[in-house]
């Protein structure tokens, strides 16, 4: 007996709506569920609104800018002579990688160029400079080089590809991604509705715009597919009152790592530069692997990176300075990984409630409870890691 498919889809929903009425109103269980559920409702409902908030300043920002722009050109506009070499020194710093080898010099509007630049760069320099607002005309008495050879001023730097489409960028601007999150939605609706081949295409097409836009992340890093590079890069920095010597100490003692940090279940130490992790994932996973001391300064920088071949590439940094009185310390911290299917992993973590840059703010809140205070904040705490209380931090 053959069921329809509608028929087949209300069961699964009713049987899916009856589950979770059954966790919601648990007799034991339900009223903290239900607390749960309506708190995340709210966070979620804040970042959409505060997402939705930057979309639009960022998208009235640039259709102000474009309009006076658009007025600047129509309109001739009496511009003093260093008001226009500040503008070609902005537009140099775009399309040159040695501007300190360029002399600008400008008069009434017409502008001297000498120096030395390597080839790649001499069309892009030229065609920049003479479209700068207020440039009449363009004396070229450039030295071109096709490689910097033994010209001191040309050594150092890289060559800048130019100005590149917002879309060819690395980092997309929230107007950008937004517009792409609903050209993302767009083709995945469209390819769900189709069906066939052509709607698969149109599916995966859509969800990498879609998941591009949402973790603004390029393509090579989200699909695991970027080499060496760590996909995931997470940069904090705190204020400690407490002197550097002790949060040195603090997190010299990698065994301390559990007691902030919330994913991290246990880091043993075997050595002097060696440890073992283990850290919960979402949805229960569990990731070990080890890791090395790579760079050791005490009272200054603290590094360590996981060992070749690990499930799960990271590297963590941390640079510590005292405060003029000594008495605080702050803390610029750095830690990248790669999950095990790219980025990928990292969305699926944040659609099951592991943010990793949030965690990392949750993480150091703890961590500074714990070293002022000598305990963790119990409201800061995760439902399964119990509080941890005492004297002052183990060093």
């Amino acid at each position: 007996m053959r069921v329809p498919m509608g028929v087949l889809g209300s069961l699964v929903s009713g049987m899916g709506l009856g589950a979770g009425l059954m966790y919601l109103t648990d007799p034991r269980s339900g009223r903290r569920r239900r607390a749960v559920v309506h708190d995340k409702a709210r966070h979620a409902m804040h970042e959409t609104e505060e997402a939705a908030g930057v979309v639009v300043r960022d998208i009235v920002h640039r259709s102000r800018g474009f309009v006076f722009e658009t007025k600047g050109r129509m309109r001739r506009e009496e511009v003093d002579d260093r008001t226009i070499e500040a503008r070609i020194r902005s537009a140099l710093g775009r399309v040159c990688s040695h501007t300190h080898a360029i002399q600008v010099d400008v008069h009434q509007g017409r502008v001297q160029l000498d120096g030395a630049v390597l080839a790649a760069e001499y069309p892009k320099i030229l065609s920049r400079i003479a479209h700068v607002r207020g440039v009449l005309d363009v004396t070229d008495n450039l030295q071109v080089f096709q490689q910097p050879g033994s010209h001191p001023e040309l050594q150092g730097g890289a060559i800048r590809p130019g100005d590149r489409p917002e879309f060819l960028q690395c980092n997309w601007s929230p107007a950008a991604r937004f517009v792409a999150g609903l050209g993302g939605a767009s083709l995945l609706t469209w390819g769900l509705q189709r069906g066939g081949v052509g709607g698969l295409g149109s599916v995966l097409l859509g969800s990498l715009i879609t998941l591009r836009s949402i973790t603004n992340i390029a393509l090579t890093n989200l699909t695991g597919m970027g080499g060496r590079r760590l996909a995931i890069d997470v940069h904090k920095n705190i204020i400690v009152h407490a002197p550097v010597k002790e949060v040195f100490g603090f997190w010299r003692a990698m065994e301390n790592f559990p007691r902030f940090m919330s994913h991290v279940e246990e880091v043993r130490t075997s050595g002097q530069d060696r440890s073992h992790w283990r850290v919960r994932g979402p949805a229960g996973t569990v990731f070990e692997w080890d890791a090395i001391i790579t760079r050791l300064i005490p009272h200054q920088v603290l590094a360590w990176k996981s060992v070749e071949g690990s499930t799960v590439e990271h590297a963590g940094i941390i640079h510590f300075a005292p405060s003029n009185d000594g008495r605080s310390t702050r803390l610029d911290i750095r830690m990248s990984y790669h999950p095990p299917v790219g980025a990928l992993g990292h969305v699926f973590a944040r659609l099951l409630g592991a943010d990793p840059k949030k965690q990392m703010d949750d993480d150091l809140t703890r961590l500074k409870s714990l070293i002022e205070t000598g305990k963790a904040p119990r409201e800061q705490m995760s439902p399964s890691t119990p509080e941890r209380t005492g004297p002052r931090p183990l060093h």
